[in-house]
């Protein structure tokens, strides 16, 4: 991205910052496919809970406050590892990956012409990724060898198991 290391590990922070907070941001293509990652470790760091993990998400992060202005005032309304471990974790415990996803939106940015996108969190209501529409060909393939091997195996098999009950004997007459 054209930054040296200390710039890009602070944009990655800054941004990630401000997604956790906002839940949603505007930024380039380049942009967001290096955040996207770091975010998402974070969420799976956070769905762990435990005060070892808390610690780690503020090394990495920091723990800058969130504040919001009403009335004119600013108000502090919590933190960001507080809202990544109270409201973000709890949401994506079912998930096992995938907590973001981004948009793309046909408006360029003024001055270079960079394509924009979208940058969100998935809201707890969004449905889990589809299931695999099928196996390869060629596993469909042995599957179904496989489910015409058996019925003839079973043929067999149950023959020698009925052969080999003893008969009954028949009763004497006294």
């Amino acid at each position: 991205m054209s930054r040296n290391t200390s710039h890009r590990l602070a944009l990655r922070r800054n941004m990630a910052q401000s997604l956790i907070e906002h839940e949603t941001i505007s930024t380039t293509v380049q942009k967001a496919k290096e955040i996207k990652p770091f975010v998402e470790r974070l969420i799976t760091l956070a769905k762990k809970g435990k005060l070892e993990h808390r610690r780690r998400a503020i090394s990495i992060l920091g723990n800058r406050s969130i504040i919001a202005y009403e009335d004119g005032e600013p108000v502090k309304k919590g933190t960001i590892v507080g809202k990544l471990f109270s409201e973000l974790a709890p949401r994506y415990l079912d998930r096992q990956g995938g907590y973001t996803r981004i948009v793309k939106l046909s408006l360029r940015r003024l001055g270079d012409n960079g394509e924009l996108v979208l940058l969100q969190l998935l809201g707890a209501e969004e449905p889990l990724k589809r299931e695999r529409r099928g196996a390869s060909k060629r596993r469909a393939r042995r599957r179904a060898k496989a489910a015409e091997v058996k019925p003839a195996e079973t043929a067999t098999a149950q023959a020698p198991e009925s052969a080999a009950e003893p008969m009954a004997e028949p009763e004497k007459q006294e």
